[in-house]
């Protein structure tokens, strides 16, 4: 059966009026804005020595430009940072006037450096042609492996919207954006997560969001264009220094004070085991509340109150294309992650060319499930942008952040509510997580395979041999009905989504999850042969298996 199709009208149709556009006219004044507030909140404290704390990143950053340089790191890097380090050197250390003035100095240019880097370049003269060529580029890339040869070029079989089921809250949501500004936090599986979710905000008619994006898909220009003229600003996952932390933590808040829309991945980089998230970096989720209490504190002057919108976002895949080297990653995980060398799948065009065309000519679908807004605190709104607490009542946010009748800054207080909103978004990621049949088909062979190994570890699973990876056919499919059963009586309970293919009868969704699972790799890691079920690659059906974590399913295998 062939869906409606939806097209949306633009919720702002006047580009002027697009937060973004606001927000890059007065760049400069922005990233002042920026080095300002971190250089002070820098001064100000008291915890650590602020020498230290420069002398540390000074050191870091050579280390950083001596063993892991990126092409898009800026030509005089290395010759910044030793020269800093000379100046430290040089300076009279029993003059404390002169140390003072030295270390001020060297602290706000270091982070003018920063903010200088994170931020975007946002254009609205290139978005539209950015847009239109992203998604005829997407469209091509859908018919490729229908219509051979330059035919394919113009196709008009398949659009974006054919592969991409955009699904829950949308109305909601484009109704929020109207009212205040939404901060959009989804799920992180792929590289094209970031793509994914640009196409999606602009086909519902939403203005432009900036986002964060991995600095090295920056070296290559054409995907920095691309980037640029979407939204993006530039994540750098080398730079753990607390200076730079806290100028990407600022640039993030001071963008949603002013009305910016955004959006990141409060994961913080890709699920490495598969699974949905089950801890977030709480960071630059924190930016949120602290963009939420001043702009109530700005309001007590000016009037002005707009509400900072939590939305939810699950993104479902049959196939991940970086399965095998992501579950690789995770299983050789002893070290601390920041020892983690990232895999650059996006290295060179040719790479992105080639990841897209496989990715977008094989024929299974995705999905982004769209959840309901929330406010700083977890609480669902109304399509007014009220906020009601779990019984219905009408709740006023304001009250969270106030000590007698003023707003208040309250360090302790905000961690705490940083807490309580990363568990409302995990429990929502569970919520409106779109089970597909290969989750399923992955979840139960893996479970079958551990119940028919009760006295082997994960690893001792994960190497068995060949002849030990077979499953009988008719006891799967059994528990497939009976935990599709399961999940049938959580989704009737809100409490988990299902794909429309799950409907089906047990052998074509069994056939459906089979078919897909893995769909790119040289290894399918699951097959049907007759009466029984092959396992090809246990990693990366290891990998398939743990999205269903956190529905308690085990004890029905």
């Amino acid at each position: 059966m062939s869906r409606k199709k939806v097209r949306y009208s633009e919720v702002i149709p006047n580009k002027n009026d697009w937060p973004i556009v606001q927000l890059s006219r007065d760049r400069k004044s922005f990233i002042d804005d920026i080095v300002n507030q971190v250089y002070e909140a820098m001064v100000a404290d008291k915890q650590g020595s602020l020498r230290e704390e420069i002398e540390m990143t000074v050191h870091l950053e050579k280390l950083r430009t001596k063993s892991n340089p990126w092409k898009v790191d800026p030509a005089d890097d290395r010759d910044f940072w030793k020269e800093l380090q000379q100046r430290l050197v040089e300076v009279n250390l029993k003059d404390k006037v002169a140390v003072k003035k030295q270390e001020r100095d060297i602290l706000k240019e270091i982070i003018d450096r920063y903010a200088n880097e994170i931020a975007g370049s946002f254009k609205k003269s290139s978005y539209r042609f950015a847009q239109k060529f992203v998604t005829f580029g997407f469209a091509r890339l859908l018919n490729a492996a229908r219509v051979k040869g330059l035919l394919a070029l113009f196709s008009r079989q398949l659009d974006l919207d054919d592969k991409l089921h955009i699904t829950g809250e949308t109305e909601h949501l484009r109704k929020l954006t109207k009212m205040g500004t939404v901060v959009m936090v989804p799920t992180h599986f792929s590289n094209l997560d970031s793509i994914l979710i640009g196409w999606v905000i602009q086909f519902l008619g939403l203005p432009p969001f900036i986002y964060g994006a991995g600095l090295n898909l920056f070296n290559i220009k054409i995907l920095a264009y691309f980037m640029n003229s979407l939204g993006a600003y530039k994540v750098d996952r080398r730079k753990k220094n607390r200076i730079y932390l806290e100028t990407l933590k600022t640039y993030s808040r001071v963008a949603i004070e002013r009305g910016c829309h955004s959006l990141f991945f409060p994961g913080g980089t890709r699920s490495r085991s598969g699974e949905i998230e089950s801890r977030l970096k709480l960071g630059l989720l924190q930016t949120t509340i602290q963009a939420q209490r001043e702009i109530y504190q700005k309001a007590e002057a000016n009037g002005e109150i707009k509400k900072v919108f939590i939305v939810p976002a699950v993104i479902n895949y049959h196939f991940t294309l970086e399965a095998p080297a992501l579950i690789r990653g995770f299983l050789k995980k002893t070290g601390r992650e920041r020892y983690y060398v990232e895999a650059d799948e996006f290295s060179t065009s040719y790479k992105i060319s080639t990841f897209l065309f496989k990715f977008f000519s094989k024929g299974s679908d995705i999905s982004v499930n769209i959840g309901r807004g929330m406010d700083i605190l977890g609480n669902y709104v109304d399509d007014e942008g009220i906020s009601n607490d779990k019984k219905g009542n009408i709740i006023d946010p304001r009250h969270y952040f106030m000590r007698g009748n003023e707003i208040t800054f309250d360090k302790q207080r905000e961690n705490e509510y940083v807490r309580v909103l990363g568990k409302r978004i995990i429990e929502e990621y569970h919520k409106y997580n779109r089970v597909f049949a290969s989750h399923l088909t992955a979840f139960i062979a893996f479970k079958m395979l551990e119940r028919k190994n009760p006295k082997l570890d994960l690893y001792d699973i994960l190497r068995l041999p060949e002849d030990d990876l077979t499953l009988d056919y008719k006891e799967f499919k059994a528990n497939f009905k009976k935990l599709r059963g399961k999940l049938e009586k959580l989704y009737k309970k809100g409490k988990v989504d299902m794909a429309a293919h799950m409907q089906q009868k047990a052998e074509q969704s069994i056939q459906v999850g089979l078919k897909n699972l893995g769909l790119y790799h040289d290894k399918q890691p699951l097959v049907r042969k007759g009466k029984k079920i092959i396992i090809n690659d246990t990693n990366t059906l290891y990998y398939y298996h743990n999205r269903m974590n956190g529905y308690s399913l085990e004890k029905y295998i």
